[in-house]
């Protein structure tokens, strides 16, 4: 994995000063491997967790669950879906459908980490809103990222239950099967006892 680095000239008075590096942030280096590596990742049932576009000028959180479970720790020090959202906010990504957890932002693209240094962070401007009211409307941000993981979690879960119950169905019906063959076997060996007596 080759680093990208661009060589940024200070603009001061003396002319000896040498080109110094600049590096992307290292959330945007890490959200950049993450969706690399995990485009073809798969939570072992054949879905995908994480992937690009298909135009590659995106990506796409399949199963936010299972991103903050098995993904997010291994790039990053928590597995807080929400705080990662907040992460592509400050760098002014932007959301693009309601259906699903696909995220883009211009410099952001498959094939073209070099774009990553040209990715900034957005400045704080001063709020027109009281603080009381800021903090309120990050509260209902955070509750409702909080409950639509909670309904993709039940969603799991009640997908997860159904095939349980689908697997205690096949081992009813064969513990029925079974019980059958012992009886009629059973039938059998008496019968034929009853013959030699």
């Amino acid at each position: 994995m080759a680093k990208n680095i661009v060589l940024e000239v200070s603009q001061g008075s003396s002319s000896g000063q040498s080109p110094r590096p600049r590096c992307p942030a290292p959330f945007l280096s890490k959200t950049y491997d993450l969706v690399e590596e995990g485009g073809g990742d798969e939570d072992g049932k054949g879905k995908r967790i994480v992937s690009w576009t298909g135009e590659g000028t995106g990506f796409v959180v399949w199963s936010p669950a299972e991103f903050s479970e098995f993904i997010l720790p291994r790039y990053f020090k928590h597995n807080n879906f929400s705080s990662f959202i907040r992460q592509l906010n400050t760098y002014g990504f932007k959301k693009i459908s309601s259906k699903r957890w696909e995220f883009k932002h211009e410099k952001f693209q498959r094939g073209c980490k070099n774009l990553l240094v040209e990715i900034t962070r957005k400045r704080c401007e001063p709020s027109i809103f009281p603080a009381y009211l800021k903090a309120s409307s990050e509260e209902n941000a955070r509750e409702e990222n909080n409950g639509l993981l909670i309904v993709e979690e039940n969603k799991n879960l009640k997908k997860e239950k159904l095939e349980l119950q689908m697997q205690i169905a096949q081992f009813k019906a064969l513990e029925m099967k079974l019980l059958d063959c012992m009886a009629q076997y059973m039938d059998n060996n008496q019968n034929k006892v009853r013959r030699l007596c």
